[in-house]
């Protein structure tokens, strides 16, 4: 009986030992080998779709969206994943790890802050997260004066809300120090010769952590102005009473890139590269960008 048994038990574990052989076993194929690592990581994560990550002013939300929807159509089997915020968050996210594929910057600042080929009294910290060769001037946005419905303090131009401003009888919205468009601001105040710090200690500013903040105090009425880009006081239905000239705070250029820390290279820089297109220009020209000439 015991010599049964062990032939039964040997039996048994030479069916185990051709099954764990055949291509049915956990981790192997049909032939017996072991499946390449990304493409079966790309068939579970993302069902054979890329995923492109941009990381983008928030000045550019409404219009990437609808960019976004176009894209499906030219490249169905890429998905876009956007992360809009301050271009200088965002700076600080990608230089501490974050998945990021595509970064556009509201002001050139930022990313030369992330290039290693840009001068070193502004990437001051040497990181080298732009791809060489992919990096472009995308777009051109304008700062501009924008005041809530029915403008109570008369407010018509720039130099009206110096006026205002050394009065101290007004409430200006403007973003922080570390955003473009309160460095914008920040320049279009020493043009007028007002002092930042005083007039924020007189209460005559109030900051936004960036420019869909600012805007939001305006379209509220909680402020009596605010400096915005142009492209978001035309999403809000603004009024816009004042344009800065490139005196006063300079161009206002978006630059983009791919970041060599990107998990899928190819697809970003065909995004990017989409991005330059009539059919995408389109919907940038419709809000107020314009293309860097």
């Amino acid at each position: 009986m015991k010599k049964l048994l062990a032939a039964l038990l040997a039996m048994c574990m030479a069916c185990n030992l051709s099954a764990c052989s055949s291509g049915g076993g956990a981790g192997g194929t049909a032939d017996g080998s072991t499946p390449d690592a990304d493409s079966a990581s790309t068939g579970a994560d993302t069902g054979g779709t890329t995923e492109v990550t941009v990381f983008a002013a928030a000045s550019l939300t409404e219009t990437l969206e609808q960019i976004a929807e176009d894209y499906k159509k030219v490249a169905p089997d890429v998905t876009l994943t956007f992360n809009f915020d301050s271009s200088g968050t965002l700076k600080t996210q990608i230089q501490e790890g974050a998945d990021c594929d595509v970064f556009i910057s509201a002001a050139q600042k930022q990313m030369d802050q992330l290039d290693a080929l840009a001068d070193t009294a502004v990437n001051t910290e040497t990181l080298d997260f732009v791809q060489r060769g992919t990096r472009l001037d995308l777009l051109e946005n304008k700062v501009t004066l924008a005041v809530p419905e029915g403008n109570p303090k008369g407010i018509d131009s720039f130099d009206t809300l110096a006026q205002h401003l050394q009065a101290g009888d007004i409430l200006l919205a403007m973003g922080n120090s570390d955003v473009p468009v309160g460095q914008y601001t920040q320049k279009i105040l020493t043009f007028y010769g007002l002092e930042e710090t005083a007039l924020a200690d007189a209460g005559c500013i109030t900051y936004g952590s960036n420019v869909k903040e600012v805007t939001t105090q305006v379209r509220e009425g909680s402020v009596d102005a605010g400096i915005i880009y142009a492209t978001d006081a035309f999403s809000a239905g603004l009024t816009v009473v004042d344009e800065a000239t490139a005196d006063m705070c300079g161009q206002v250029i978006y630059p983009a890139a791919v970041l060599n820390t990107s998990a899928h290279p190819e697809a970003a820089q065909a995004f990017l590269d989409y991005l330059s297109t009539d059919k995408a220009m389109s919907v940038f020209t419709s809000v107020g960008f314009s293309p860097v000439t």
